[in-house]
């Protein structure tokens, strides 16, 4: 009996303690302390070489990337290294995007575990992925694994199968999961709202990104992930409005950190929302992020966060200094050889800088400037069949790329301002088109520049051609008030074969600057307008972006609407496009004698921008929208003369109706 009571006592105890097992262990679980080292990159758009920062110094180049990457690596042996997209579209080396996959097989040699695609990937259209894909699959050499959950070829997409072949063929993936140092990491891709917006012409469709990053999280959450990281293409702001991964973080639980690019931005500190971290190192492999955590199941710590400068101090890696060496032989072999132009071939000198324009200072600038004199130039000297009649050129804040420093500046360098985009050859760069507009149209243009670009920097415009003035205390869409156009009185002749010798004379073109003769801008009249591809089309978009208030409808020569740009490129005498970069290299090739003159040193006044007060200013040449802002004010103004008045009488009545009250009283 005792043993029985004995036993029984036992076995109490120990169903007691059993259920408490598991809850032990969890308990331990949640203490233990993981530590995760993510060294990220995003918007590196083919920069394998190093530029030159302005300063002296120079910044980028994927040798130098590599040392960097070595270096964390020997200190965090199980870092993850991760790109957020736009790893292509920037440099000459793009040339070979197509053909070789040159952005990917890079990144594969400095050891990059996955990446996800930007708008830029699609430069050459849905069909241009597709062959950069295959040309990387066919190298046989390692490379990234590409991220794509809410990105897809479209069902109307006459090309969709193919695409689709190429996706899988190189293992194109909505997520993936990754065992690194005793962690499950779970890794998915996104592309953006904006972003998407950015790439018209993909043939790809946007699916729902909040929508899709929650299938993401909870799938790899199912399949043993411990640690999400979401790639995306979307972007941060320095606005009060959230951005777009701010949202996705808010909106989306369960993700762990987002490598965010799309906007170039520089977060010199993570940003954190809710259980969140959001970062981003900056474009152009201007430096590479790290960013190391330590996490359990009850939050994350942060425990050092870097970027660390790619620059000349940062000694180069051999074997990637020899792989990009190759990647230049191919580009002048295979792109450059149909201009008669080298690499690192000098064009001219300069003796100044010539920077991009700054974001919402609406002004002149140089190198704008520049690039659209060498439009017109371009159509004057290479352009074969050039109709009669005053040219107008236009460029855009957002096509121009990279700045010129002062010293020598090469064909590469050239090609960087003016990187963007693919012709309809299919070859690298957008070529220049032609359409027509009415003077009423052509001033709308100059509109679109002084009422636009306030809250859309990219649409600052630059022309040749013309001169404009406007006031940006006018009322919206009413600013402009002078514009006129200006010609040559004599036109050269001669067109040049493409490249060719060193100076103005070798390659056949005068370089003599006539003198020019201003007209006032008819509003009936047809003027031909010249500008780059991607210009052109966002013409066709100006109705929607100024709320219906500026209509603008390119046309041809008989006034017809044009639909198809690639029917209105303008070609040389050889049947080759003219590609934006092109004209600006050549315009530059013009000035190798003496180097850029002195006059591109600064804006040179052709866009007049005042900021007056003076009523006059203000009110001169109003059209109905200032005329209907006016009557708005002036119906405002006189209900405030009534309601005071009627106020004041209200007051006067009730102050003398009292007083004859107490009167009456008295009696």
């Amino acid at each position: 009996m005792g043993f029985f009571r004995r036993f029984s006592t036992l076995v109490l105890i120990l169903l007691l303690i059993l259920p408490l097992a598991p809850v032990q262990a969890g308990a331990e679980d949640a203490s233990q302390v993981n530590t995760t080292t993510v060294l990220f990159t995003h918007d590196l758009h083919s920069h394998f070489l190093p530029q030159a920062d302005g300063t002296g110094g120079e910044s980028g180049g994927y040798a130098r990337l590599k040392t960097a990457l070595d270096r964390e690596r020997e200190n965090y042996p199980n870092a993850l290294v991760l790109d957020g997209g736009d790893f292509s579209i920037g440099s000459l080396i793009q040339t070979m995007y197509t053909t070789q996959g040159a952005e990917l097989r890079t990144m594969g040699a400095l050891g990059y575990d996955a990446a996800t695609a930007g708008n830029h990937e699609f430069d050459h259209e849905g069909t241009g992925f597709a062959q950069m894909l295959n040309a990387v699959v066919l190298s046989g050499g390692p490379s990234p694994a590409l991220l794509m959950s809410n990105y897809k070829p479209s069902p109307e997409n006459p090309d969709q199968l193919n695409i689709q072949r190429a996706m899988a063929a190189y293992g194109v993936q909505d997520y993936m999961l990754l065992e690194r140092g005793g962690v499950t990491y779970g890794i998915f891709g996104l592309m953006g709202e904006n972003s998407a917006a950015c790439a018209p012409a993909s043939g790809f469709v946007l699916g729902d990104v909040e929508e899709n990053a929650r299938r993401c999280v909870d799938a790899l959450k199912s399949q043993g992930a411990e640690f999400i990281i979401c790639l995306s293409h979307s972007g941060t702001n320095e606005k009060k409005k959230l951005s777009e991964d701010e949202r996705l973080a808010e909106e989306v639980e369960g993700i762990d950190l987002i490598i965010s690019g799309h906007t170039h931005t520089t977060l010199k500190e993570p940003l954190v929302v809710g259980d969140t971290y959001i970062v981003s190192s900056g474009p152009y492999c201007e430096n590479l992020g790290s960013i190391t955590l330590n996490w359990s199941a009850e939050g994350k710590e942060l425990a050092d966060y870097r970027l660390i400068p790619i620059d000349e101090t940062m000694p180069e890696d051999g074997e990637i200094s020899a792989l990009v060496e190759e990647w230049k032989g191919l580009v002048e072999g295979g792109y450059l050889s149909r201009y008669g132009l080298s690499y690192d071939q000098v064009l001219t000198t300069l003796d100044f800088d010539l920077t991009a324009p700054e974001p919402g200072i609406q002004t002149g600038n140089a190198l704008g400037e520049l690039v659209a004199d060498s439009f017109l130039w371009a159509v004057e000297n290479l352009e074969a069949d050039v109709p009669d009649g005053p040219v107008v050129t236009v460029t855009a804040d957002g096509v121009l790329r990279a700045p010129l420093y002062a010293g020598e500046v090469t064909t590469s360098m050239a090609f960087d301002v003016l990187s963007m985009g693919v012709g309809a050859d299919g070859t690298s760069g957008y070529p220049l088109v032609s359409c027509y507009l009415t003077g009423k149209e052509l001033k709308a243009v100059a509109e679109v520049d002084a009422s636009v670009t306030p809250i859309m920097p990219v649409a600052q415009l630059y022309m040749a051609g013309m001169e404009y003035s406007f006031n940006t205390h006018r009322m919206f869409f009413n600013r402009v008030t002078e514009a006129r156009i200006y010609q040559d009185k004599s036109r050269t002749e001669k067109a040049p074969v493409l490249g060719g010798g060193t100076s103005a004379e070798d390659m056949g073109f005068s370089v003599t600057r006539q003198e020019r003769e201003y007209t006032e801008i008819d509003d009936d009249q047809l003027y031909r307008v010249v500008t780059g591809m991607y210009s052109a089309q966002m013409l066709g978009t100006i109705q929607e972006r100024s709320f219906g208030l500026l209509s603008i409808e390119p046309k041809d020569e008989n006034g017809q609407p044009v639909t198809d740009f690639t029917q209105r490129i303008i070609y040389d005498q050889y049947g080759n496009e003219v590609k934006e970069w092109y004209a600006l290299a050549a315009y530059l090739q013009s000035f190798a004698e003496d180097g850029l003159p002195e006059r591109y040193s600064g804006p040179d006044g052709r866009k007049d921008v005042s900021q007056s007060w003076n009523p006059v200013e203000l009110l001169k040449r109003p059209n109905w929208i200032t005329l209907v802002a006016l009557l708005v004010l002036i119906l405002v103004a006189a209900l405030v003369v009534v309601l005071v008045r009627w106020a004041a009488r209200r007051q006067r009545n009730r102050r003398y109706g009292g007083r004859g009250h107490r009167w009456r009283r008295m009696m």
